[in-house]
């Protein structure tokens, strides 16, 4: 243990400790330096770089589909094995450990930075897309409850495991270990003290790209869309300059929240978006087809868990269905193992005290049957509105997946102030709910960019909030919609080599779990000797 403290101390003591910055250089200037010059070249080139790395992604998601298919797999074998089992019991931070947060605090946390926005956007436009074309393979007797299912499959079980699992590695390195709270700690097992030098340096820096591109996409787009809304509610001219404005707003508010801190701006926004959304699904509950929604819930739960493994397993075959699967399924999942480093490292931070079983029950199976049954609610009501007045849903969410849910809504009621004030309610859950991705993603970018310190100076969170914020402007302005699609291309491309450092990482936390179980049946028998020496 002292020997990874000695080495901890290098690698903080190469940190860049001036103007209110604590930083490791190689992974912040390489960092920026790739991101800018990417940023540079879709801004400057669009069109070409739109078709490099959009042919990278359809390469990878057609010739790769297997890798991720088991990947995503083995990965939640992996990790309910390590709930269920004596591995479970372990606690992050050691047994006298206690949570920092309340499970309300934490679930809303979990809730806001590791699924939040894809409730309003794709919980109304998923199911519609897939009844209209999904594999025959993957289809049953009822089409709505076929695209339910698939979209379970894509929001839920095995993709959560995927954030449990490296939460897990990374709280167990970081709180039991006493190793930074970075992406290269997972690995110490494999490579011992080279992650203190320049490997973890280049782990660290492809975690830190796969976080700020993501983000950068997320808030870019993210703009669009709520420009969108307001457009629809509003009438507010949907343009460039509109679309800036959110993103400073946006940036602004995530800023003061980061420097605040986990205890108090982002877990107040946390539990402050998770009553609003709450609210606002409920209204939707009461005034939908209630009966409707909650069949299609329970049906669609059930068959989902029924063909959890078939639907899992599926891998396409024929060119049709491998397009199909590549654009949504492997989409997805490359998507999900990209996002670890920024989701995973975040739970991670809040999760110290709280036991394996915990985590990975609790992110796997509570997470996603909240999250099922929100976008059940926003979707059954979709569905079935757009089955009574002319698929208008289809219409909105063909032309403009933003509008989907004003569109919903507009024709939800006959009210226009009922119209006005739930559209306002899901508007501003849409915007915290960026808000809160924005500042736990800065929490995540400035600890990889620290050496994995937890406690690092206000001034860094300020400078990446802003860096973010920065770079998602400067893409939309200059670059625009095809820009940021680019960026995202970028983020999907990332999975790949995430999947094999995911499968990396299952060895390395079961070999380090495997040996403390094995320390601590030690202790338990040796204690057991000593009281029946004593008794004899």
């Amino acid at each position: 243990m002292s020997r990874n403290i000695h080495s901890i101390q290098k690698l903080h003591n190469r940190n860049f400790q001036k103007f209110g910055l604590d930083m490791n250089l190689f992974v912040s200037i390489v960092s920026a330096i790739l991101v800018l010059g990417f940023s540079i070249f879709t801004i400057v080139n669009p069109d070409g770089s739109a078709t490099l790395f959009g042919g990278v992604k359809t390469y990878i998601t057609t010739h790769f589909n297997w890798v991720f298919v088991l990947t995503i797999n083995f990965i939640f074998v992996f990790t309910i094995f390590l709930g269920a089992s004596d591995f479970g019991k372990i606690k992050l931070g050691g047994s006298k450990a206690k949570p920092e947060f309340s499970n309300f605090s934490w679930y809303s946390m979990l809730f806001s930075a590791g699924i939040g926005i894809a409730i309003f956007f794709y919980g109304i436009a998923e199911p519609i897309y897939h009844m209209q074309n999904l594999p025959e393979a993957l289809t049953g007797k009822n089409k709505v409850i076929d695209a339910f299912k698939i979209m379970y499959l894509h929001w839920g079980f095995a993709p959560w495991a995927v954030y449990s699992l490296s939460a897990i590695a990374l709280g167990y390195f970081a709180y039991n270990k006493k190793l930074p709270l970075s992406l290269r700690s997972i690995f110490y097992p494999i490579f011992k003290d080279k992650i203190f030098g320049l490997l973890g340096d280049v782990i660290d820096t492809l975690a830190v790209l796969s976080v700020l591109f993501g983000l950068a996409t997320s808030l870019g787009l993210g703009a669009k869309q709520i420009n969108s809304g307001m457009n629809y509610i509003f009438g507010i001219s949907m343009n460039g300059t509109i679309q800036i404005v959110l993103i400073a707003i946006i940036t602004f508010i995530a800023t003061l929240s980061v420097v605040s801190g986990v205890s108090k701006g982002i877990k107040i926004l946390s539990e402050a978006n998770f009553f609003i959304s709450g609210a606002f699904l409920f209204l939707i509950l009461l005034i939908g087809p209630t009966g409707y929604i909650i069949s299609t819930y329970f049906t669609s739960v059930g068959t989902y868990v029924k063909e959890f493994f078939y639907i899992s397993l599926f891998t396409g075959v024929s060119e049709a269905d491998m397009a199909w699967q590549g654009g949504w399924t492997i989409f997805y999942w490359a998507w999900w193992v990209s996002w670890t480093p920024f989701v995973g490292t975040f739970i991670a931070r809040i999760s110290k005290g709280r036991t394996i079983r915990e985590i990975a029950f609790g992110t796997i199976f509570c997470s996603s049957l909240i999250i099922f049954f929100a976008m059940t609610i926003l979707g059954a009501t979709g569905v079935y509105l757009n089955e009574i007045h002319n698929n208008v849903i289809v219409k909105a969410v063909n032309a403009n997946i933003a509008t989907a849910l004003f569109e919903m809504i507009a024709n939800l009621m006959e009210s226009s102030i009922l119209q006005s004030i739930l559209s306002f309610v899901g508007m501003t859950a849409v915007i915290l709910f960026f808000v809160t991705s924005s500042d736990s993603g800065s929490l995540v970018v400035d600890n990889l960019t620290s050496g994995g310190k937890i406690d690092s100076p206000k001034t860094q969170r300020v400078f990446w909030a802003v860096m973010e914020g920065l770079i998602a402007a400067s893409v939309l302005m200059l670059g625009g919609t095809r820009a940021l699609t680019t960026l995202q291309s970028a983020v999907i491309a990332t999975g790949l080599p995430f999947s094999i450092l995911m499968l990396m990482m299952c060895y390395s936390l079961y070999v380090e779990l495997k040996k403390e179980i094995e320390k601590h049946k030690k202790y338990q028998l040796t204690q057991l000797k000593t009281k029946l020496d004593k008794i004899a």
